[in-house]
């Protein structure tokens, strides 16, 4: 048998190895017949290099290197010698070589592939490349991908470990808890009718190691949500999680940007300089319309209701009446934006529940629009300072409920910047966003409940909010922002009982509830809880935003759709009646039926 174990890889032979025997094995990525000599390039995860065939020199090995086809699998021996006077390939870290074969192996042979793996510039639809998404990271693409991810998660483990921190395992089969989003459940077959649910993160766990006393925890998990997915998010996820003690938000905060400074150095060689910028929630969504702003280029939302309120213009009015806003955006250059491209706009932010926008261009003779004849000259001068218009600027003005003019004109900024090419390449603007509400209001329930989870603790100052106003208190909570991204977030934990009972009060739980949902928690909150704080990266997140692709599936191996179905597995599929009835989820009388 063909002894096809490498000596080398097909991206490591250069012009220092030439003359030595070789033994390599990979894909056939190219054959070409000049009609005596036959070359072929040869491919692993490596790189490439280029093997000559010489029917002079091996006439038997030629003849069946003639048979060779994109894709089989190979192995050869061989010698390797310097390219032919000018026909070394500089773009190839093994263009000054080839090998010249001696024995040949076929390993395996392969069908044609339903789309070309050695052209990995050619479009190819995503759904074609997620059903045979092994042959999609054959091409090259999203295995650098992949090995970009491993290397942030060894430098992860590294980092992590020199600071004290203990990567340790939690469940997958847990308790359903309340987290956001909806849990994906697993049978119990030793208990008919129960449920396991897989974590939508180590949440509970990390905590419990903290009352452990484990001190300083992280783990690099795998997470489940069953929530409607986009382009910047899976049903299964990993996590960077991690929980320390007897430490401040201003401690964990240098440490994870101490993290990304080494996470950037080692994976694209760049130099971040922290500390990070801060912002509070209440600016973030004042100026930028969200709690995740790209900080990259201008374009701030400036809220113009007290001018709008001393205007002649009805829709303004009307808004304002109702309790609605008005915010303004200006575009440098925009004055030549076409009213087509306005009514574009227009037509675009409707899809956020605004009902229009409103313009005006700063032109030589000043401000111009159809609107403007209900503004006094004083006013259309203010307005110009106010949203700092110089000449040529476009002024767009969206009115209405606050959340549908901050949604719509946030998304609306983003896209006037990519279309109007005013991001900066190669820029990263890291945010800390800041000073959460502790709570928000439900209205079909008519109850607060907790924006990010009931362990959340208040700022310390605003805990007699509580009883007075609870709207009003801030959370000890925290997000890392990129480039208009959420990369994770966190919070100061709650470790003293009192607190932890007037946070139930104020969300209304009653004790059955507190017992049913988090019984056993608060249980080992009472036996000396350490005061404890965490946070939580998305690690495709990042993986995605180093590797510059807005997708990220492109990060995963083997990713879901952005319906959650798997086009490989062809799942989710249907169990069959004798899984169903093993599982207890039917009785045995039902599985006599057939499952559909």
């Amino acid at each position: 048998m063909f002894d096809y174990r490498r000596t080398h890889t097909c991206g490591c032979l250069n012009k220092e190895q030439i003359g030595i025997p070789v033994t390599l094995s990979g894909w056939v990525h190219r054959r070409r017949d000049h009609g005596g000599l036959i070359f072929i390039d040869l491919r692993d995860r490596y790189g490439l290099t280029q093997l000559v065939f010489d029917p002079k020199i091996t006439p038997e090995v030629h003849s069946e290197a003639s048979k060779l086809r994109n894709e089989w699998v190979i192995s050869i021996r061989g010698k390797v010698i310097p390219r032919a006077e000018g026909m070394a390939n500089p773009k190839l870290a093994t263009g000054a070589i080839e090998i010249e074969v001696s024995e040949l192996a076929v390993l395996s042979t392969a069908k044609t592939p339903p789309f070309p793996i050695a052209e990995e510039d050619i479009d190819v639809n995503e759904e074609l490349r997620l059903k045979y998404r092994y042959l999609d990271i054959r091409r090259g693409a999203i295995a650098k991908k992949l090995e970009l991810r491993h290397q942030v998660m060894l430098t992860t483990r590294n980092f992590m470990s020199s600071r004290g921190f203990l990567e340790i395992t939690t469940p997958i089969l847990g308790k359903s808890t309340p987290e956001g989003a909806r849990d994906y459940l697993v049978p119990s077959r030793v208990y008919p009718g129960n449920f396991y649910a897989l974590p939508q993160s180590p949440q509970i766990f990390k905590q419990l190691l903290m009352v452990s006393g484990m001190d300083r925890y992280f783990q690099i998990a795998p997470c489940f949500r069953d929530e409607d997915l986009r382009s910047d998010r899976q049903p299964e996820f990993t996590q960077i999680d991690l929980e320390m003690s007897f430490s401040t938000p201003h401690d964990l905060m240098q440490l994870l940007e101490e993290l990304m400074k080494t996470l950037f150095t080692e994976a694209l060689g760049i130099q971040l300089t922290p500390p990070f910028q801060k912002m509070s929630h209440q600016d973030a969504m004042e100026f930028y319309g969200t709690d995740r702003p790209d900080l990259r280029f201008g374009l701030p939302l400036i809220r113009i209701d007290d001018l709008a309120a001393q205007s002649e213009f009805s829709v303004f009015h009307e808004q304002l009446k109702s309790g609605g806003v008005i915010k303004g955006l200006c575009i440098p250059g925009g004055s030549e934006i076409s009213r087509r491209e306005i009514d574009d706009y227009t037509q675009f932010v409707s899809k956020f529940g605004l009902q229009g926008l409103a313009w005006m261009k700063h032109q030589e003779e000043g401000l111009s629009s159809n609107i403007v004849k209900f503004f006094s000259p004083a006013l259309l001068e203010q307005i110009k300072q106010r949203l700092k218009a110089e000449k040529g600027s476009l002024l767009l003005f969206a009115a209405g409920p606050e959340d549908r003019v901050n949604q719509g004109l946030d998304h609306l900024r983003r896209r006037i910047a990519k279309e109007r090419n005013m991001i900066p390449e190669n820029t990263y603007a890291f945010l800390w966003v800041v000073d959460f509400p502790l709570f928000r209001w439900n209205e079909e329930e008519h109850r607060l409940e907790s924006e990010h989870h009931p362990f959340t603790s208040p700022h310390f100052e605003d805990i007699p909010l509580l009883k007075t106003d609870p709207l009003k208190a801030r959370a000890l909570a925290y997000d890392l922002v990129l480039n208009g991204y959420e990369l994770g977030g966190g919070s100061q934990r709650i470790h003293n009982g009192d607190l932890q009972e007037a946070i139930f009060t104020a969300l209304k739980l009653s004790p059955q509830e507190i017992e049913e949902k988090f019984g056993f928690f608060v249980e080992a909150l009472k036996y000396g809880t350490p005061p404890h704080l965490g946070f939580a990266f998305g690690l495709d997140r990042i993986i995605m935003l180093l590797s510059k692709t807005e997708n990220i599936r492109e990060v995963i191996a083997f990713p879901k759709t952005q319906k959650a179905s798997d086009l490989m597995m062809q799942c989710p599929a249907p169990a069959t009646s004798q899984q169903l009835q093993e599982a207890k989820v039917i009785p045995a009388e039902i599985a006599e039926i057939t499952w559909i």
